[in-house]
């Protein structure tokens, strides 16, 4: 099987191996669209479906046949190649790239494309965004219609960047090619579209060190403060590709500013309230992070429904029972983290230190508050942080 990448100009600018699988081919399988710019060939063409997921079992049933796979630009970057790819052995199938609508939005606004942030929100949300909203950031983002511009303005416009530049490009690269202004924007928007933004505004920027301000999370006060968040992410020290588990959740902040850390980062949050638990999901979505895995369960229960992980977070209800069956659970070489506030927890990570290891430090943190005429030094509660490693 062969992957095809492409564009807008059909066959016109594709390359001769392009050529030759597709001359060579039995099957031809591809968006509408994408067959719809082919010349006339001697192969059978398939439409895809949608949704998409549905036509992985059709592509699958023509294994032992010459198949070419149309896809738009390039494959592998926000595009149909990887999905196919997971579901078939590498000696089964090759691809060929064509230019990427990245390429071709940089090249018309002038852009570098290495120092531009470029996101596929054509299948996401838009929320998507918010972790990179700051003033002077360029993006090129993939859009699924012309309503989802619409959208993009509004959604800018609501985190208080709304007087970014905005530019709409629509069919790069194809006959049908629009680039405008989206203040000039002409109705209907073709497909394939998207926006290059140049943004401007004075919406709060969320930061890029762990420790983000307590404001930008919804809470009933059950939620880990900046200072102490700063400290647990120090201690869990995510590093690419682990996967987290935040035991006793509250707001998902933890979770949440894990997520943050890096993109190829996962998370499963735990929360027997139900509705911190709903206030975690919807943190993670407001925050750009929508994979978080929220579930509404004691802690203790879920374990043995989570994926394997690499570090464990537990910010509230430890006990004897969770400890012992946490113990177990970890596999080797997982990092463990625990926040104990309570005189009954505190006990319970001491007597854990004085039997497993790991480091134990006391944090008290005190702020300055009016006092009189003066001021003095409110302190809040002393937390004892456990940390260890399987």
């Amino acid at each position: 099987m062969t992957i095809v990448g492409l564009g807008e100009d059909g066959p016109n600018a594709l390359t001769p191996a392009s050529h030759k699988a597709l001359q060579d081919a039995e099957i031809i399988m591809g968006a509408e669209r994408h067959l719809g710019l082919l010349p006339t060939l001697s192969a059978k063409q398939i439409t895809w479906p949608i949704p998409f997921a549905d036509g992985i079992p059709q592509l699958i049933e023509l294994r032992g046949q010459r198949v070419v796979v149309l896809a738009s630009g390039d494959p592998f970057w926000f595009g149909a190649g990887s999905v196919i790819a997971r579901h078939l052995s590498p000696s089964e199938w090759t691809s060929i790239a064509g230019p990427a609508t990245f390429s071709l939005a940089a090249a018309q606004m002038g852009w570098p494309l290495e120092g531009t942030l470029c996101l596929g929100l054509h299948a996401a949300p838009l929320d998507r965004l918010r972790p990179h909203l700051a003033n002077g950031q360029r993006a090129i983002v993939l859009l699924r219609d012309g309503d989802a511009v619409q959208q993009l303005h509004s959604y800018l416009s609501d985190a208080r960047f709304g007087a970014s530049a905005l530019t709409i490009m629509e069919a790069l690269g194809g006959p049908r090619e629009r680039v405008t202004e989206f203040s000039k924007l002409i109705n209907p928007v073709q497909h394939p579209v998207c926006a290059a933004i140049e943004m401007r505004g004075d919406g709060e920027t969320i930061g890029t060190a762990s420790g983000r301000s307590d404001a930008l999370f919804e809470h009933d006060g059950q939620i880990t403060k900046r200072p102490i968040r700063a400290l647990t992410l120090s201690a869990l020290a995510p590093k690419h590709g682990e996967h987290l588990w935040d035991l006793g959740t509250g707001s998902g902040s933890i979770a949440i500013e894990w997520l943050l850390s890096h993109p190829s980062l996962s998370a499963s949050a735990v929360e027997a309230n139900t509705e911190r638990a709903k206030r975690a999901a919807r943190n993670a979505q407001s925050l750009g992070v929508d994979h978080l895995e929220v579930h509404n369960a004691q802690s203790v229960d879920a374990l043995a429904t989570l994926p394997k992980p690499d570090a464990v977070f537990v910010g509230g209800g430890l006990n004897d029972t969770l400890l012992e069956a946490l113990w177990q659970a970890m596999p080797t070489g997982c990092r463990l983290v625990i926040n104990a506030v309570t005189l009954e927890s505190e006990a319970l990570v001491a007597q854990a230190h004085a039997r497993l290891g790991g480091e134990l430090m006391r944090i008290e943190i005190a702020n300055s508050k009016p006092l009189g005429s003066k001021r003095g030094w409110s302190s809040a509660y002393p937390i004892v942080q456990w940390s260890v490693t399987r």
